[in-house]
């Protein structure tokens, strides 16, 4: 077993909670796995980022029952894979990684459960057909293959951490969850208080990690294996949620993309105009600007969109 390089001094200890990172923590290489990950998982994150339930999430076009299935779904896979961290946070090729203040989700995610279905909500839960694989697997590596748990924890806390904010926002106004967080906690990462700062220290240890080629294509394959996982749940909560009859409007964001593009070109769709920019292409500014101003009911729900899109751009890129 290959032994793991000294990290720098970063002025955190493994679950420390003061953070500082090096100056020369942004000089990346593409044979970092931190840049292995971003662009071998990125056919994997269009995919999931195009799932017709998240689409409808970041409209704001989600139901109450299916949020919370979808939070005991989370509750199963964070408990699997918080349980084989633990067991494995002395193993080389994971413990630096190993930050169980700032990113364990279990208990945030326990205290949703508790809000949603009440102080026996235990009993009422239940893991979905949809979520066990995701969740035996997760067991699977952690007992046999613990170095692919690095794929596994990339993929949620890094995810989590990139676009839980703009979640949050949109979860908590088409839901009318209460401001002071409640139903909430699992996107409050207390013990984090820069989660740039969080992210580049993360992308710094894992890079630090001494695997070669063949261990860093086998951590990328198992991070889109774990995007497959999450689709499946994803996959899932959209079946169920053809079988609930709830009523759900678009949380007064405004427009709707249809309206916007009743019009049939795309290059007027504020949307698109949005998606370039961030892009890179600054030729659409200025009309991503007129079109805020010819519909400002939209702003709202554009500010998400392209607020969503920045988190994943910014995941792409650490």
């Amino acid at each position: 077993m290959a032994a793991v390089a000294e990290p720098k001094n970063n002025g955190v200890a493994k679950g420390g909670a003061r953070i500082v990172v090096d100056d020369d923590d942004d000089k990346l290489s593409p044979d970092d796995l931190s840049e292995l990950l971003a662009e071998g998982t990125k056919e994997s994150h269009d995919k999931a980022e195009n799932c017709q339930f998240v689409k409808d999430f970041l409209r704001g076009r989600i139901k109450r029952e299916l949020f919370k299935r979808g939070t005991v779904a989370l509750y199963f896979v964070y408990t699997a894979l918080e349980e084989e961290m633990e067991k494995n946070q002395d193993h080389p090729h994971f413990a630096p990684i190993y930050f169980p203040t700032e990113l364990h989700r279990r208990e945030a995610l326990a205290r949703d459960l508790e809000y949603f279905y009440g102080e026996d909500w235990e009993k009422e839960v239940r893991m979905s057909p949809g979520t066990q694989p995701y969740v035996d697997r997760v067991h699977e590596v952690g007992r046999s293959d613990p170095v692919l748990l690095v794929a596994h924890s990339y993929t949620r806390y890094m995810g989590d951490l990139s676009g839980g904010q703009i979640l949050k926002k949109v979860a908590q106004r088409a839901l009318k969850l209460p401001s002071t967080g409640e139903g909430l906690n699992f996107y409050q990462f207390e013990g984090i208080h820069s989660a740039k700062a969080f992210k580049q220290l993360y992308r710094s240890r894992m890079n630090e990690l001494e695997l070669d080629v063949g261990l860093k294509e086998r951590i990328v394959a198992e991070s889109n294996l774990a995007f497959t996982f999450n689709m499946m749940v994803f996959t899932e909560l959209e079946e169920i949620g053809k079988t609930i009859k709830e009523e759900v409007k678009d949380a007064g964001f405004g427009h709707g993309h249809a309206e916007l593009m009743e019009g049939g070109d795309i290059n007027q769709c504020p949307f698109y105009a949005a998606k370039m920019v961030a892009s890179g292409n600054t030729s659409y500014a200025c009309q991503l600007a007129m079109t805020l101003l010819r519909h400002p009911t939209c702003q709202v729900a554009l500010a998400t969109w392209v607020a969503a899109f920045a988190g994943l751009a910014a995941w792409y890129l650490m």
